[in-house]
């Protein structure tokens, strides 16, 4: 963590990215590009060049939700409906979460304090995860990326507001910990506090540049770091 900094009455969110987020280390990229390809090729029937050469440049899965709902929502939708089941076949090779994730969650828990999962990926994929584990105990919310509407993913930080309506608290005290740019934007968009999970070196620069309140490199430090909530 960083320095001297510490939970308050603060909710904790983890943000679940596509590749290996904080919580569970879920990689679907490569297992789910393939599948993406077929509905996205459709495309080329359609006068979308520029887009059609951003399509074939990227192997982003979340890139190509956004540029395809773009040109057609029909199109968007099959993309849609294709990410989202390869990423519930993906939670199948996904592996164990992230070390320290478990930890993190059962002492965050115990001190009372409310856990959301926030993600780009699909709710289904996350919920079907977090029960694989036997993690859905210590969650009390999962939201994902809005259906129909990949505008409204990270950085936008509509998932966030979600997360925090549901839970019945205030977003200004709750602290998201993610490991990508995007958390940390969406998170300071709207007052909460951002906690970069530095799993690659190079993005310990890329969070404190962004002002992330604090950076850890294993989420092993979040467990060190909670401690019971303030009495009133």
């Amino acid at each position: 963590m960083g320095p001297g900094h510490q939970f308050g009455n603060q909710t904790v969110i983890h943000s679940i990215q596509r590749t290996h987020g904080g919580l569970p280390g879920l990689d679907v990229t490569h297992h789910v590009s393939h599948q993406l390809s077929l509905p996205a090729r459709e495309l080329h029937r359609l006068p979308y060049r520029p887009l059609s050469r951003k399509l074939w440049s990227t192997d982003d899965p979340l890139e190509v939700l956004r540029l395809t709902h773009e040109a057609d929502t029909g199109i968007g939708l099959q993309v849609e409906h294709a990410l989202t089941a390869a990423e519930i076949e993906a939670v199948g090779v996904a592996g164990a979460p992230t070390p320290g994730a478990v930890a993190s969650l059962e002492a965050v828990r115990a001190t009372g304090r409310k856990i959301a999962v926030v993600s780009n990926n699909s709710a289904e994929c996350v919920r079907v995860f977090l029960d694989q584990h036997g993690l859905a105990g210590h969650v009390l919310e999962v939201v994902g990326r809005p259906e129909k509407q990949p505008e409204l993913m990270k950085p936008n930080p509509h998932s966030l507001v979600t997360a925090a309506e549901r839970l019945g608290v205030d977003i200004t005290l709750c602290a998201l910990i993610g490991d990508s740019l995007t958390d940390i934007q969406a998170a300071h968009a709207v007052g909460s506090a951002a906690i970069g999970y530095a799993n690659k070196s190079r993005k310990r620069q890329v969070f404190a540049e962004a002002g992330a309140e604090a950076i850890i490199e294993s989420m092993q430090a979040i467990a060190d770091a909670i401690r019971p909530l303030p009495s009133n």
